[in-house]
């Protein structure tokens, strides 16, 4: 079967334009709240069958979660020690998908795990041997036991002291903002409106059911009101705001389903892990996780799993996060990175899902699988999940509208050789530094713009800041230096120096604020050692 996907067609993204078609009276098959992976993963799949569709972000795609993964296309290796082999299975066969379906964003990763004991090795290769078979015809290549030499020769700068050999196995990598700008892209190629910095703030009931929702255009301050036949929660950590709303209007007290859980990442240099194998501990001293990732340049290490009570938009790293990464790093790195190798910290927030009567203290025991509910008065609540099943996630809430006789049936299966924008092999590795490659088939377009020759600094050229307030939704210095570009999460003091020049661009191409303070005072931030 031959794959699915857009022809090479530029949308513009004027807001104007954008707002004028939200304020057109018109009831919709399927309204979106979030514009994460989740959220922009549904639009794609509804608009896609046919549907029409609106999603709404109160902020920028991605801004929340959805841009602060580990940047992993992953089966999940700690789930299969959980037992949860549905789980595996699963989000293996999806990661091939993801891969194929957006070649440009994300690409096979080769990982490395060393071993200081002498069990470690066949324990751990025995399990990974497992993952390998419930990949099958899925799987990216072979795990392979590793001597000492072999072991060194791939990840120069690990501990020789005690070092016994290791195990290579393969799982995915992707740049998260940019697949969230793909998707949404290629939903509104598929008839979707899709409208940033635009939040619901109210859910408009009739009878005692669902029939829309109001939302206030951030830049304008105008509510407007949107009429849906079908609306689906998607946003995040914040499903229960929503969801409490709902309660309230049908006297129905909706109890909280989310308990947030903080991830931290911190950012180094690439000498600190040269080459492009990733490093992994799958035990730390307190039973974690520990990643070291080659990613764009620079070398990502991470990450906790911390409860938080609080769901702020920008969550801060807690000191004994930061310590807790840098001093595991230590013991595996001979090359041990300190405060002052720190480029960016930054913090996602994950909406694990809470079990009946759960109090949500234990964090690494709640589920990583995403929950589909749909309330009395039938708006559907979708939460949970990872990056790697954001597809399956989206066919998962349809059928929950179909079953609750929101939306009539339609086929399925339409995203699942669907190409994102921009699709097309790519021979670069995501572990090089960024330019105009994760562009894929659209590179011709951006070089052809004003600026394609003029580098502002990081990869990141006048052409394509022009391109992302042109093409990309891009309203503000953040969007394109947090997300269009990775630099912000990359090196925040670059980002920071280089926002001057993106204000003015963005100013000329949008004739707005381009929220220049606010940024600087965010960079600011991502280059803060918590207390």
């Amino acid at each position: 079967m031959k794959p699915m996907t857009f022809e090479t067609l530029l949308l513009p993204t004027h807001r104007a334009e954008l707002i004028n078609r939200l304020r057109a009276p018109q009831t919709y098959d399927i309204a979106i709240i979030g514009g994460g992976a989740t959220g922009l993963g549904v639009a794609l799949d509804a608009a896609a069958r046919g549907f029409s569709v609106v999603l709404v972000e109160s902020h920028d795609f991605a801004k929340g979660t959805s841009s602060r993964a580990t940047k992993l296309v992953h089966g999940g290796v700690r789930y299969l020690a959980q037992g949860n082999i549905s789980l595996v299975r699963e989000a293996l066969h999806e990661r091939t998908r993801l891969l194929a379906n957006a070649p440009h964003l994300a690409q096979p990763l080769a990982f490395v795990m060393p071993s200081y004991k002498f069990w470690e090795a066949p324990f751990y290769g025995v399990g990974l041997k497992m993952y390998d078979a419930l990949a099958g015809k899925s799987g990216l290549g072979a795990t392979e036991f590793l001597s000492r030499t072999e072991t060194l020769q791939l990840l120069p700068t690990a501990h020789q002291d005690g070092l016994k050999g290791g195990v290579k196995y393969w799982d995915g990598q992707f740049d998260d903002a940019r697949l969230a700008l793909a998707l949404a892209r290629s939903a509104a190629r598929a008839g979707a409106l899709l409208v940033n910095y635009c939040a619901a703030t109210g859910l408009i009931h009739e009878k005692g059911k669902l029939a829309g929702l109001r939302v206030t255009d951030a830049e304008s301050g105008q509510t407007l009101t949107i009429k849906s036949k079908c609306i689906v929660n998607a946003a995040g950590v914040w499903v229960d705001q929503l969801r409490l709303l709902d309660g309230q209007a049908i006297g129905r007290e909706a109890k909280p389903m989310v308990a947030p859980s903080q991830g931290v990442h911190i950012v180094v240099d690439r000498s600190f892990l040269p080459g492009d194998h990733a490093l992994l501990i799958p035990k730390t001293a307190d039973g974690r996780v520990l990643f070291a990732v080659p990613w764009l340049g620079k070398t990502i290490l991470g990450t906790t799993d911390t409860p938080r009570n609080d769901l702020a938009r920008e969550p801060v790293a807690f000191r004994e996060e930061v310590d807790f990464i840098l001093g595991e790093s230590a013991r595996y790195l001979s090359k041990a990175p300190g405060p002052a190798d720190i480029r960016s910290i930054w913090v996602g927030l994950r909406p694990l899902v809470k079990p009946p009567e759960d109090d949500g203290e234990r964090t690494q025991a709640l589920s990583r699988e995403h929950t589909v509910l749909v309330s009395k008065s039938g708006l559907v609540t979708v939460t949970g999940g990872k990056w790697t099943t954001y597809r399956a996630m989206a066919e998962d809430v349809l059928d929950n509208c179909f079953a609750a006789h929101l939306l009539a049936k339609r086929p399925g299966g339409v995203t699942a050789d669907l190409r994102l924008v921009g699709a097309q092999p790519s021979s670069h590795k995501i572990s090089e530094p960024p330019g105009i490659h994760q562009y894929g088939s659209e590179a011709p377009a951006v070089l052809a713009l004003p600026g394609a020759d003029r580098v502002l600094g990081g990869g990141l050229t006048e052409a394509m800041v022009r391109f992302a307030a042109r093409h990309e939704y891009a309203r503000t210095v953040e969007d394109v230096l947090a997300r269009r570009s990775r630099l912000l999460f990359l090196d925040a003091a670059l980002a920071k120096s280089l926002a001057g020049l993106v204000a003015a661009l963005l100013a000329e191409e949008n004739q707005v604020d381009p929220q220049l303070t606010a940024f600087l005072a965010l960079a600011d931030r991502y280059l803060a050692l918590p207390t």
